[in-house]
C-alpha cells in the first residue's frame, strides 16, 4: 500500500505529544519517535479545542534548543535484591580445596605409561595387565601413551587422590580410561605446557555404569594449567556422579551425549573449556536433593556446541563471572520439535546473574527458568528462535545488559509479575517483545499478575504487541520504548486490566487496531495521538513546552498510525509545541535523542493538555 508522505511536509492541524512506547519485536525506537505526531483530547477522550498554529509556517528559524534527556538510568538498583549468594545459602557448598592443584615439593607416586601396560615408581599403585590400579590416597604422576588401558582408583582411605597429569594419553577400547570408583575425593592437576588425552571406545561392559572417557564416583575436582582433550564416542565426556569442579587448564571435549557432567553440582571458575556435544554441554542432573543439582559459572572462557542445551541445572543456574559463547541445535534459524529442549541456559529452579557475559544462538530460549529469572548484572547478548528471555513464574532485572537481536518473544513471564528496576534491556522479536502470559508458558492467563517499571532503559522493537500484560502494567520510573507493527491486529501497548503510570518516560508507536495508553488512574499526563492514516518514518519528532523545553526528540524509522506519550516532563494544564523537521546535532539511540541540540523545524501544533488522559486525532 501506498504510504502517505512523512508529517514534515504534510502539516497537521492538531498538536503533538510524547507518547507511551508501543514496541514489537522487530520494530524500532525511530517508529516511536515518529508517534509523537498527535491532537490532543481531554481525560474522557472527547477532542480538545486548544488553539493551533498548524499553518505550516516555519517558526524560530536559526533558533536552537537542548535536547531533552529523559531519565533512562541503567544503573543497577539491589536494594534486597535476590543474588547468587541468596542462591548459594540454600545450596550445598561444594567440595574444592584450593590446595589440592598444589604439586611443587610433594612426593608423588610415578606412574610411566607404555603400549598397553605401565612402569610404577612408589607406593600406593599395582599393574595387572592393561589396568593400572591406584589403592591408596596421595599424589601420582603419570606420563606417556597407553594405546589400550586403564587407571582405576579404589581407595578406602580418607585423604586426597591427587592425579598429575604430565603429558599422559589413555585409550579403553571397551570401557573408561579413567575410573575413579572410590575415594574421599579426588584432583586432577595438568601439568603446565601439557597436552594430555582420554578416549574411550566403541563399547562398555554390559551392565557399566561408568559411561565417559573421565568417570568419578567421588567429589572431583580438575586444575591446572595444561590442556586435557576428551573423547566420549558412545556416551558423556566428563563425568562425575558427585560434585565437579574445574579450577583451570584447557579442557577440550567431544562427546556423542553430554560433553561435562557434575550430578551433585558442577562448578566453573577457570580455565578454557571448549565443548562439543550432541546433548547437553554443561549439565548437573541431581534431583532426589533441593540442596543439589545446580550449576555455578564463576569464571573461565567456555565455548559450547550442543545438540540439546549449552548450560542445564536441574536446580539453581547461577552466574558470577566468565564469558560463555554458545550455539544449540545449530543456532536461531532451526526449528525444532516441542519436545526438543535446545536452549542456552537453563534451570529448573532459580536463574540468577549477577555478572559474566553470555552470547547465545540458540534454536530455544536464551535464558531459561521453570521457576524464577533474576538478573542483577552480565551482559548477554541472545539470538534464538523461541524466546530470549523467559520464566515460567517471575522474570527480576535489576541491573546488567540484555540485547535479545532475535526471537519469537523477546521475554516473557509466566505465573508472577515481571519487574525492570535497572538496567538496560533491549529486544528484537516477531511476536511480542515483553510479554506477562499469567501462564507457564504463552497462554492467556486469569492470575493478577503485573509488569512493573520501576528503572532502567527498556526498548521493544516488536512485529506483535510491544509490550503485552494479560494483566496489568504499572511504572514509576525508567524509560520505556516501544516500536510495533504499524498495522495489523498487535498494538504497541495492550493489557487486560489496568496500566497505571506514575512515573518514567514512555514512547510507543504502532498500529491503531486494540491501542491502548495508560489509564485514569495514573498521575502522571500521557498522550494517545491516533493518525488518520498510516505515517511513513522519516524526519524528526521535537515536542517541547511554551517556555522553550524539550520534551521529546525523535527520529522514526518505521511507519505508524498511533503514537502513546509519557513524561515527567508533561502537565495538566500545560500548553506544548510540536515541530517537524529540523536538525539534531546529537545521536539517536532507536530513534531516541538523549543530547546535543535541537533547530527548529516546521511548527506543526500547539496544544494544551486537559487531564492526565489525553486523546488526539489527527487527520
Amino acid at each position: 500500500m501506498t504510504q502517505p508522505s512523512p508529517l514534515a511536509s504534510t502539516p497537521v492541524r492538531r498538536p503533538h505529544c510524547p507518547t507511551i512506547l508501543r514496541a514489537t519485536r522487530r520494530s524500532s525506537m525511530w517508529t516511536l519517535l515518529a508517534g509523537l505526531f498527535v491532537g490532543a483530547c481531554g481525560t474522557d477522550g472527547s477532542e480538545l479545542t486548544s488553539p493551533t498554529d498548524g499553518d505550516g509556517s516555519t517558526s524560530g528559524t536559526g533558533t536552537t534548543f537542548a535536547v531533552a534527556s529523559p531519565s533512562c538510568s541503567e544503573e543497577a538498583k539491589l536494594t534486597n535484591a535476590y543474588t547468587v549468594a541468596s542462591a548459594m545459602a540454600k545450596n550445598t557448598v561444594d567440595h574444592e580445596v584450593t590446595s589440592d592443584y598444589t604439586i611443587d615439593g610433594v612426593t608423588a607416586t610415578t606412574i610411566a605409561l607404555s603400549g598397553t601396560t605401565a612402569t610404577i615408581t612408589g607406593n600406593g599403585a599395582s599393574i595387572s595387565g592393561n589396568t593400572v590400579t591406584i589403592g591408596a590416597a596421595g599424589t601420582y604422576r603419570l606420563s606417556g601413551t597407553m594405546t589400550d588401558g586403564q587407571v582405576f582408583v579404589s581407595t578406602a582411605d580418607t585423604g586426597l587422590v591427587r592425579l598429575v597429569l604430565d603429558g599422559a594419553s589413555i585409550t579403553r577400547s571397551t570401557d573408561t580410561p579413567l575410573y575413579v570408583s572410590r575415594a574421599k575425593r579426588a584432583a586432577i592437576v595438568l601439568v603446565n605446557g601439557t597436552t594430555n588425552t582420554l578416549q574411550d571406545g566403541t563399547s562398555y561392559p554390559t551392565g557399566a555404569e561408568q559411561n565417559a572417557p573421565l568417570y568419578s564416583k567421588v567429589n572431583l575436582s580438575i586444575g591446572g594449567e595444561g590442556a586435557l582433550t576428551v573423547t566420549g564416542k558412545i556416551a558423556h565426556g566428563i563425568h562425575s556422579k558427585d560434585g565437579l569442579v574445574i579450577r583451570s587448564g584447557r579442557v577440550t571435549v567431544t562427546a556423542a551425549e553430554d560433553g561435562i557432567r557434575g550430578k551433585d553440582y558442577l562448578v566453573v571458575r577457570g580455565g578454557t573449556i571448549g565443548v562439543t556435544a550432541g546433548g547437553d554441554a554443561l549439565k548437573s542432573n541431581e534431583d532426589g536433593d533441593a540442596a543439589l543439582g545446580y550449576v555455578l559459572i564463576a569464571g573461565g572462557t567456555l565455548t559450547l556446541t550442543a545438540g540439546n542445551d549449552a548450560v542445564q541445572a536441574e536446580t539453581d543456574l547461577l552466574m558470577t563471572g566468565g564469558t560463555i559463547t554458545a550455539v544449540t541445535r545449530g543456532g536461531s534459524s532451526t526449528v525444532i520439535p516441542d519436545t526438543l529442549s535446545a536452549k542456552g541456559l537453563k534451570a529448573g529452579v532459580m536463574f540468577v546473574a549477577d555478572g559474566g557475559t553470555a552470547t547465545l544462538n540458540t534454536a530455544d530460549d536464551g535464558l531459561h527458568s521453570n521457576a524464577n529469572l533474576v538478573v542483577n548484572g552480565g551482559t548477554f547478548t541472545i539470538s534464538t528462535g523461541d524466546d530470549g528471555v523467559h520464566a515460567d513464574s517471575a522474570v527480576t532485572i535489576n541491573g546488567g545488559s540484555i540485547d535479545v537481536t532475535k526471537s519469537y518473544e523477546g521475554i516473557e513471564a509466566g505465573t508472577a509479575d515481571m519487574t525492570f528496576n535497572g538496567g538496560r534491556v533491549r529486544v528484537v522479536a516477531s511476536d511480542d517483545g515483553i510479554n506477562l502470559s499469567g501462564d507457564g508458558d504463552g497462554a492467556r492467563g486469569t492470575g493478577n499478575y503485573t509488569i512493573r517499571i520501576n528503572g532502567g532503559r527498556i526498548t521493544s522493537l516488536s512485529g506483535g504487541d510491544g509490550i503485552d500484560s494479560n494483566s496489568a502494567i504499572a511504572m514509576t520510573g525508567g524509560c520505556l520504548l516501544v516500536a510495533g507493527p504499524q498495522s495489523g491486529a498487535n498494538p504497541a501497548i495492550d493489557y487486560d486490566r489496568t496500566f497505571v503510570m506514575t512515573g518514567g518516560f514512555l514512547v510507543g508507536t504502532g498500529s491503531t487496531n486494540m491501542a491502548q495508553a495508560p489509564g485514569t488512574a495514573s498521575t502522571q499526563p500521557s498522550i494517545q495521538f491516533t493518525f488518520g492514516s498510516t505515517r511513513t518514518a522519516g524526519g524528526i519528532l521535537h515536542i517541547q513546552t511554551s517556555a522553550g523545553v524539550s520534551v521529546l526528540d525523535l527520529a522514526p524509522v518505521k511507519g505508524y498510525q498511533s503514537l502513546v506519550v509519557s513524561s515527567p516532563l508533561l502537565t495538566v494544564g500545560g500548553s506544548y509545541k510540536l515541530y517537524s523537521g529540523g536538525t539534531e546535532s546529537g545521536t539517536a539511540v532507536d530513534g531516541l535523542y538523549t543530547g546535543g541540540q535541537y533547530t527548529l523545524g516546521t511548527l506543526v501544533q500547539t496544544f494544551t493538555l486537559a487531564g492526565v488522559t489525553n486523546r488526539i486525532t489527527v487527520p
